[in-house]
């Protein structure tokens, strides 16, 4: 990252914030924290850039900085060359166990240093395209006879796919098929197969009829097309694939057989990574303590437990970044000031000299423990909080209001509204019936008890 970041990544950062969420760039500018498993990283990306595999676990429990964690390891990522994709586990949109879904998701959000949005389509092209270029100029082709074109290149494809055909020849086939559009400039039924390929259903059948291919991607079909993008990716020059998968703990609330479902899914996973099925492909996902330790989680599948296992010591600091899983310590209130210190230099103002005398460490900590305060002392939960009600609350008024002074005129005020359940239930807050616990224990003896 350059020392001197452009205003308009700098205004896209503070935007994040304002917002309260993770920016998609930019994460170097403001990190905390990320010194001691950064060597481990990049020799894990060089591994799988030499044709290997990882799959790698964060934990941490909610508001510590797993999120914000995986979109910088993407962006280490995106730094070497290599495509990302995210996709937040949910338990009606994307259940872990359906990986049809995973993997569409996946392509959906795939993007590169090149291209932050529609990846997949520009990636497919222009492998489509190198491949014309090598058949003209091997072959002695003209660019102009569309059909000889269509026929060499489809050949060409499908020794290029040859490992993945062998066991899902329809990933060759329609991108064949799309080529053959392409040079016949029938658009319409280009961009259907792509979308095919990406595993969106609905495809109409008059297209899938035109490329020899049926039904909808599947979840067997789904990883068959994971290698094949790995291979596409490898052959445009990059190194390989950061998968993402946030959020898995929420497996532990979807119904028991989902949930066994979706544990052995995971267990599949790293048994294809660490088996050789997929070279190039780096696997990161994140969850709480209670995913990875608790009754709900990876121990109901003893197989995965052991896949999972790490021996954490007591000092969070003389742990190994090289391991399976990775944990985050919870930030405590001088990591919060340092990071609302770099949040604040960064902000972009034509004002700079009032910012940093009216924003002073002081006020920063002051933020901070008040922030605190009003989700039951738990810094751990309150950087999302805390830097929104920064960039928001002080900065966008310091820089707007000349005699706007934090120390006289900000009231911190946090309604129900703008807080995650977690955060509500750190604050105390019940913001509907839905959120009020009931105590079953003594069911039986007489009825329930609310908290």
């Amino acid at each position: 990252m350059s020392a001197e970041p452009s205003i308009l990544l700098r205004r896209d950062v503070i935007a994040a914030l304002r917002r309260g969420t993770v920016p998609r760039r930019g994460l170097d500018l403001f990190a905390v924290g990320t010194e001691w498993f950064d060597a481990a990283l990049q020799e894990e990306l060089q591994r799988v850039a030499a044709g290997g595999a990882v799959f790698k676990a964060i934990r941490g429990e909610f508001g510590c900085g797993k999120s914000f964690t995986a979109r910088w390891f993407q962006q280490r990522a995106l730094e070497a060359g290599w495509a990302v994709a995210e996709v937040q586990i949910s338990v009606n949109d994307t259940p872990l166990h359906r990986l049809e879904t995973v993997y569409r998701r996946a392509m959906e959000s795939l993007r590169t240093r090149e291209w932050d949005q529609g990846a997949f389509r520009s990636l497919v092209t222009a492998w489509l395209m190198s491949l014309e270029d090598e058949v003209v100029d091997v072959e002695g082709v003209d660019a102009g006879d569309s059909e000889s074109l269509a026929r060499l290149v489809g050949r060409l494809l499908e020794g290029r796919l040859a490992n993945v055909s062998a066991t899902q020849p329809q990933f060759a086939a329609a991108l064949r098929a799309c080529h053959a559009a392409l040079v016949k400039e029938d658009y319409s039924t280009s961009e259907g197969l792509m979308a095919w390929l990406m595993g969106q259903p609905n495809v109409g059948a008059a297209i899938k009829r035109r490329a020899g291919i049926k039904g909808d991607v599947d979840h067997t079909g789904a990883m068959a097309f994971l290698r094949g993008l790995l291979t596409v990716l490898r052959q445009t020059g990059r190194p390989g694939l950061m998968l993402v998968l946030d959020e898995v703990e929420t497996i532990q609330r979807v119904r028991a057989d989902s949930r066994e479902k979706s544990l052995n899914a995971l267990r599949q996973l790293i048994d294809d990574v660490y088996g050789g099925r997929f070279p190039g492909l780096y696997v990161l996902i994140t969850g709480t303590p209670a995913f990875f330790d608790g009754p709900q989680g990876v121990r109901r599948l003893p197989p995965l437990a052991q896949r999972l296992h790490v021996d954490f010591g007591e000092h969070a600091r003389f742990d190994n970044p090289r391991d399976v899983q990775i944990r985050l310590s919870p930030f405590d209130l001088d990591k919060l000031v340092e990071v609302g210190a770099k949040v604040r230099d960064l902000f972009p103002s034509d004002h700079p000299d009032r910012i940093r005398e009216k924003v002073t460490n002081e006020v920063l900590r002051w933020l901070g423990e008040g922030v605190a305060g009003k989700i039951g002392g738990k810094v751990g939960i309150a950087p999302r909080i805390y830097l929104r009600k920064l960039v928001a609350g002080i900065l966008d008024r310091v820089d707007l209001h000349h005699d706007f002074d934090p120390k006289q005129h900000y009231r911190l005020v946090l309604e129900a509204s703008e807080m995650s359940p977690e955060e509500r239930e750190a604050a105390g807050i019940q913001r509907s019936v839905d959120d009020i616990k009931l105590d079953l224990s003594d069911a039986g003896g007489g009825g329930s008890k609310l908290e």
